[in-house]
């Protein structure tokens, strides 16, 4: 009896030292200890950490002669600590948890090492006074509301490693002007960047990665509507060019949601090789006026060209068969040149707000003469002031200019008679890829 009082006695000892191992005070901080892995977590306490002004989260800790990696800051690790104005984080913290900074008012800046691979939902939410973020290049994902309303932000620095970029990541950081995007993002989460009023330029490096990158959300409940990631006009940049007159080439298989919406280009051409056009692909692009989509592209999501108000004349292939929601809702429309022998279904509300402001009945449609018959009675196109055969041959894909010479908005593009052609050595091309001899 007495054997058996002493080893439960044993045990409760035991049990109460692993309870207080595993919250410990080290310095000025609090961790969770993992005995079996040997790592260690910042720990939240409320209240304890409301005087900090400093935060050095070292790479180890010891404790009673053992020495733990430090590899986390827990949730809500420094919720609410104003005073707080600077952090430096061990190079082998691999997570930053959910709103482990938010609230800090007087952080100013804050580099996020190598280590760390991922940076939690609402990470430095409401980080006021932060004003610079280096994000490493071993982060591949920055959390929904990660940098939400840090109105003082004027820079950020995203790591060639972050794959994704949560909903409303840089929502409401007014201060920002200008973001890069490196070539490993694959998706931009629905108003990652909207309310960031200053932001003018967003620049990439890579334009295949840009083209299959998915960008906000077309969402369906209740109503129709495409939720982008940018909120404002903004100007896209190539490698340090501006991109104006867009083409997308030929190895281009498809373009991402919302890829180029808010964007401030003024034309574009869809090559050949392009079968799809996601969702809100050309949302509100305030300042586009021209549309020519070659043949070989099957499918235009929806909303893919919706709000685009200036657009005053679209070129549809013969090989177009679905036209989603929305797609073409802008309020300008001149011409349209359908070269489909079909007329495609219009009746899911593909054109219906061209349809109920009227704008079709001031518009004029070229399609083929064989098919102005089945044009003139089919729902949507048979609303156009003018329906007329298509004199102009339909666009080919474009084959003979690169990658490189294709979105050069400012070098080796000439305006000939109202016209834009583009330069590639000593030839010249139409926007339809064309050469003019």
């Amino acid at each position: 009896m007495k054997t058996k009082l002493f080893t439960l006695l044993l045990a409760v000892v035991v049990s109460v030292g692993t309870m207080f191992a595993e919250k410990v005070r080290i310095g000025d901080l609090y961790y969770n200890l993992d005995a079996t892995n040997q790592t260690a977590e910042v720990k939240h306490l409320e209240d304890w950490y409301e005087f900090l002004t400093t935060a050095n989260i070292p790479a180890s800790v010891t404790y009673d002669a053992k020495t733990y990696s430090v590899t986390s800051i827990g949730d809500y690790a420094f919720r609410g600590c104003s005073g707080l104005t600077s952090v430096t984080i061990g190079n082998r913290v691999t997570s930053i948890g959910e709103e482990a900074f938010y609230g800090c008012t007087g952080l100013t800046s804050v580099t996020i090492g190598n280590s760390v691979t991922s940076i939690g939902e609402e990470a430095f939410r409401g980080c006021s006074g932060l004003t610079s973020v280096t994000i490493g290049n071993s982060v591949t994902s920055i959390g929904d509301y990660a940098f939400y309303g840090c109105t003082g932000l004027t820079s950020v620095t995203i790591g060639n490693s972050v794959s994704s970029i949560g909903e409303e990541a840089f929502r409401g950081c007014s201060g920002l002007t200008s973001v890069t995007i490196p070539n490993s993002v694959s998706s931009i989460g629905e108003d990652a960047f909207t309310g960031c009023t200053g932001l003018t330029s967003v620049y990439i490096t890579d334009f295949a990665a840009w083209c299959g990158i998915s960008a906000g959300e077309y969402v369906t409940y209740g109503s129709y509507y495409y939720g982008s990631s940018f909120g404002g006009l903004y100007n896209l940049y190539l490698n340090e060019k501006l991109i104006t007159d867009l083409i997308i080439p030929s190895n281009i298989t498809s373009i991402g949601n919302g890829a180029f919406a808010h964007s401030s280009i003024k034309s574009v051409v869809v090559s050949g090789g392009c079968q799809s056009i996601g969702d809100g692909a050309f949302y509100r692009c305030d300042s586009l006026t021209s549309v020519v989509i070659q043949r070989g592209c099957q499918s235009i999501g929806n909303e893919a060209f919706k709000n685009s108000d200036n657009i005053t004349s679209i070129t549809i292939p013969s090989t177009l068969t679905n036209i989603g929601n929305f797609a073409f809702s802008t309020g300008k429309i001149e011409t349209v040149y359908n070269y489909a022998t079909t007329p495609q279904d219009m009746s899911s509300y593909s054109g219906y707000e061209m349809l109920y402001r009227g704008i079709l009945a001031l518009a004029t449609l070229y399609v083929p003469q064989q098919s102005i018959n089945a044009y003139k009675s089919a729902y949507f196109w048979k609303y156009f002031g003018n329906i007329l055969p298509v004199q102009t041959p339909e666009p080919q894909a474009i084959e003979n200019i690169s990658d490189d010479d294709s979105f050069n908005a400012s070098e080796g593009k000439i305006l000939r008679d109202g016209q834009i052609f583009i330069l590639r050595g000593d030839k010249t091309y139409t926007l339809q890829g064309q050469e003019v001899k």
